[in-house]
């Protein structure tokens, strides 16, 4: 009988939490620097978004994360170095540079470090063994999207990473991460993640006038206005557009006050006005590509959205996507509610403008 009770309380053999949390840990503290590489996937409704993936990390401080939609081909770095946390959008040549804790104030499904800060924190974290890989299962931190209550890391035998899922409180995965490729060893310095990689120069121009060639000259004494640019800069700055685009989630009794549309110096802007119990803005113009580029401060942090990644602060949210920049802000609204606002716009048809 004594023999049976030892067999049942050491689990025959099998690997318990304890032993396979510290060799995770062992395996992540061992790496001075790594580069993962798989695909992302967040699932929203009925709708899935898929992200090829690569994770870069030095020791200490120094994370580097490409994103790119597969869907729109849309790149995205989140780049931490000594200077700060940038989210840079090569396409535009912008970036956002933040005031934030990231990575290590909320959980990140594709860090290393992020994944142990979450199993070390979790006093009822729980342990499987499948077809010899290890699952372990804990609770996860987002402090801006509270539906999202747990996950699955699953390990291979040496205790590598081979996949990470996301639950909420109805048990359906709402992010995944499958890595392809893995290296712990990757021997990666501080100039890898250098800002200015991304920077562009602007050498761009369609203007037929060069030189000193005097027709030239009197092109330029002649033009007025618009007539000046060359056809870069005119369709810069004639952005229209053709279809508004309305959150289909809005707080309770709150209601679309006014709708707007200005012209600005880099085409159309349309305001929308919402009114009631929670008050907000919801700003919407085509996406300009800045001539140099451009860091844009925030104080708050990066916020991954369904397609793209977004600048959240106390009060507002800040994303691209679909080559529509949105700006929502309000003092009344939750970042959660903000969250929520923003999903809800990618999931939405378009309405013509003019109804």
């Amino acid at each position: 009988m004594c023999l049976l009770l030892l067999l049942v309380f050491t689990g025959c053999g099998k690997k318990d939490v304890t032993n396979v949390v510290d060799s995770f840990k062992d395996t992540v503290n061992e790496s001075k620097s790594y580069v993962l590489k798989g695909t992302m996937e967040i699932y929203s409704d009925e709708d899935t978004f898929t992200y090829s993936l690569e994770a870069n990390f030095l020791k200490d401080n120094f994370y580097k994360v490409r994103l790119v939609n597969q869907t729109n081909n849309h790149e995205q770095i989140i780049l931490r170095n000594n200077d700060g946390i940038y989210v840079i959008s090569p396409s535009l040549n912008k970036s956002f540079k933040f005031q934030s804790e990231w990575p290590d104030n909320s959980s990140q499904s594709y860090l290393l470090k992020s994944l142990v800060n979450d199993i070390e924190k979790d006093p009822e974290v729980s342990l499987e063994e499948i077809d010899g890989q290890f699952v372990i299962k804990a609770k996860v931190n987002y402090p801006n999207n509270p539906d999202l209550k747990y996950q699955k890391i699953t390990l291979d035998k040496d205790y590598n990473i081979k996949k990470v899922e996301v639950f909420n409180e109805s048990d359906i995965v709402k992010i995944k991460v499958n890595f392809s490729s893995v290296d712990l060893k990757s021997n990666l310095s501080e100039d890898h993640f250098k800002l200015s990689d991304y920077v562009k120069e602007d050498n761009q121009t369609t203007n037929s006038c060069v030189g000193n060639d005097s027709n030239c000259e009197e092109e330029k004494n002649n033009c007025e206005g618009s007539d000046c640019k060359t056809e870069e800069e005119k369709e810069e700055t004639t952005g229209s557009i053709q279809d508004i685009i309305y959150p289909l989630f809005i707080p309770s009794n709150t209601y679309l006050s006014s709708s707007d549309k200005i012209l600005t110096d880099n085409g159309e802007r349309v305001i929308l006005t919402f009114g009631g119990e929670k008050n907000f803005v919801l700003v919407e113009e085509i996406a300009s590509v800045s001539k140099e580029f451009e860091i844009i401060p925030v104080y708050g942090d990066p916020l991954m959205l369904n397609d793209t990644i977004g600048a959240l602060s106390a009060n507002s949210l800040t994303w691209t996507s679909n080559n529509i920049t949105y700006y929502l802000t309000g003092t009344d609204l939750s970042s959660n509610e903000l969250l929520k606002i923003a999903k809800s716009l990618g999931a939405t048809v378009s309405v013509n403008a003019e109804k």
